[in-house]
């Protein structure tokens, strides 16, 4: 049997009416919610991804206050920026789009972000307060899969799941809120032993590794959900995820597309935190 597409661009198309929806009642109480988007260099794949948020923005009704730097910004320019962003009333979210160039450390620009305004959920504070069941912004990606979970009617408690990946900004706050889900999560890596043996026994699994078709379709449990955050190259010039995805599919319960899966839940992700802080900041 053929696995369900979980259609991500669908499932962001409906969140995103109900925020167009949350930003008509805020504008009733005079509330007018803004993002500030920092792009910094020339990379072709970031100004895609700021292109496609400002876009979705503005679709609904949220303010962005674009503000380009050239490859050269200094350390020191970069940070003034924040700081003025931190300090305007009219900002409610600062996304700061990654990579940056080289020479900017950019561990200190995302600690330099005031925590609520961090609509990404980067910062510390946040990933802190997501571990201790207090989350305030929580990074954007992960938020995405777990409402691609629910709407594929996934269940999680007591379900195995195994996260593939282990950065800041996906792995590490994945592997959190499938446990606050009541899963049982193992966490692997590069240098996770028998990773495919790992795999095989999951009910879930969220492939973040950033490798082009790493995960192999007999890795897959039958009947286990398949969440792929990668994207990839392939070696024609195509988008591919972390998953090899026809022969997943075909063992799989459920699985996301590439692209068209969890790339718009991120984005649907970002305006409902941008959202979350403009109400909270006003009260």
């Amino acid at each position: 049997m053929a696995a369900e597409i979980i259609d991500g661009k669908a499932i962001a198309a409906r969140v995103r009416a109900r925020l167009a929806g949350d930003v008509t009642t805020l504008g009733a109480r005079g509330i007018r919610p803004g993002l500030a988007v920092v792009l910094a260099g020339d990379n072709p794949a970031s100004q895609v991804y700021v292109r496609n948020k400002t876009a979705a923005c503005a679709e609904i009704g949220v303010r962005t206050f674009d503000h380009r730097l050239p490859s050269t910004v200094s350390q020191g320019a970069l940070m003034e920026l924040i700081d003025r962003l931190n300090r305007d009333p009219e900002v409610d979210g600062i996304l700061v789009q990654l990579p940056l160039p080289d020479g900017i450390d950019a561990r200190q620009v995302l600690l330099a972000i005031d925590p609520a305004k961090d609509v990404d959920g980067f910062h510390p504070e946040n990933l802190g307060r997501l571990l201790m069941g207090q989350p305030r912004f929580v990074a954007c990606t992960p938020l995405g899969v777990m409402r691609l979970l629910a709407e594929s009617g996934t269940p999680l408690a007591g379900a195995d799941a195994v996260v593939i990946g282990r950065s800041n900004i996906v792995g590490k706050p994945m592997a959190a809120l499938l446990i606050t889900a009541d899963a049982t999560v193992t966490v692997c890596h590069s240098r996770s032993r028998d990773l495919p043996e790992c795999v095989r026994r999951a009910d879930v699994v969220v492939a973040a590794v950033g490798r082009a078709q790493m995960v192999k379709g007999d890795w897959i449990k039958p009947g286990a959900t398949v969440i792929d955050v990668g994207m990839n190259r392939g070696a024609d010039g195509k988008l591919v995820g972390d998953v090899d995805y026809a022969a997943a599919a075909a063992r799989a319960r459920a699985i996301t597309p590439v692209p068209g899966g969890v790339g718009p839940m991120t984005i649907a992700m970002l305006l409902s935190n941008t959202l979350a802080s403009a109400a909270s900041r006003a009260g």
